[in-house]
């Protein structure tokens, strides 16, 4: 087993600045070299405490805050302009950051793009359902509508 600091949310793992035991491979080969952990060490104490101040300050501070962002979000919703072929099929796919930046751009409260989480991959026109994490114990489900652009 190593013992890694989670630089990233790895979902089911932890949040950014845990101190988690995983199996040997799974460190190596997957979450170091994605950047999203990093090995732990005596003196990666420091870091511990930087990447938790980081995190409280981009993560809604109070309960009540994410469920009122939660129903901004789940009120209308979101639209996002994509380039497609006749037959409705996108060149691509839609990414997270697609959908945080049509969040903002709709006059909802910015959202960070990892907190996105899409069940399947959106590559056609239509209308998808999609995942937001606002808090520890607060998720809001946006309406996306992938138009031709």
């Amino acid at each position: 087993m190593a013992k890694i600091i989670l630089t990233h949310e790895v979902t089911g793992l932890g949040a950014p600045g845990d101190v988690v035991e995983v199996k040997d491979g799974y460190a190596r080969n997957y979450l170091i070299p994605r950047s999203l952990a990093t090995p732990w060490t005596k003196g990666a104490e420091k870091d511990i405490t930087a990447i938790r101040k980081a995190r409280k300050a981009r993560e809604i501070a109070t309960l009540d805050d994410a469920k009122a962002v939660r129903d901004s979000l789940q009120s209308k919703p979101v639209v996002v302009t994509a380039k497609a072929g006749e037959s409705g099929r996108l060149f691509g796919a839609v990414t997270t950051a697609e959908i945080a930046d049509a969040v903002k751009a709709s006059g909802a409260p910015s959202i960070d793009k990892r907190k996105v989480e899409i069940g399947q991959p959106i590559k056609a026109l239509g209308e998808y359902k999609v995942s937001v994490r606002l808090h520890a114990d607060v998720a809001a489900t946006v309406t996306v509508k992938v138009v031709a652009g």
